[in-house]
């Protein structure tokens, strides 16, 4: 996938462009709760994306320890594999989060699309700093489970193509409120 801040850059654009004049009321709509809203797949974004930030600064500092599952090289391909062909945006298969990465379940402030802009800037920022990293074929493993393991290089794919997925899902979201609000 590699250039990745364009990546982010027209991924930004989409959900400003999209959903930048909704209200709070409108970003917070659900159609049932099961189904996170607008806003939920944004704070969603916003913190699993956050909780590689950690691991960065780890890597960047030299204290990171590679775990063991790490040092089998078809584990890591295997992994890497898997993680990203289920966050794929075609989202044909509904894939429960790590419970670290559940959203905000009370009501999210209509502000959530400006910080996500300023997350996806800092985003941009971590993952250029670690241009070197990717090149040494750093091998990390994922915030929500050590035994999950892929390159930094594969987990920047993982990232985008996330939030593609999520894209998708807050764009169906925006269908199925325009459609239940036009009654």
């Amino acid at each position: 996938m590699q250039d990745w801040s364009s990546q982010l850059d027209i991924i930004t654009e989409i959900f400003v462009a999209d959903f930048g004049t909704l209200s709070a009321e409108q970003l917070n709509w659900k159609p049932n709760s099961q189904t996170w809203s607008i806003a939920q797949n944004i704070d969603h974004l916003i913190i699993l994306n956050e909780t590689y930030y950690p691991v960065l600064a780890s890597l960047k500092a030299g204290t990171y320890q590679t775990p063991f599952m790490g040092k089998i090289g078809f584990m890591v391909s295997f992994l890497g594999k898997t993680v990203l062909n289920a966050v794929k945006p075609d989202r044909n298969k509904k894939i429960k989060t790590f419970p670290i990465w559940e959203p905000t379940v009370r009501e999210i402030k209509d502000d959530i699309i400006k910080r996500f802009e300023n997350h996806q800037t800092e985003l941009k920022q971590q993952i250029e700093s670690s241009k070197e990293l990717v090149d040494k074929g750093v091998i990390i493993s994922s915030p929500a489970n050590k035994n999950i393991v892929y390159k930094l290089e594969t987990a920047f794919d993982i990232i985008v193509s996330h939030e593609q997925r999520h894209l998708e899902q807050a764009r169906e979201i925006l269908i199925l409120m325009t459609k239940n609000t036009s009654h």
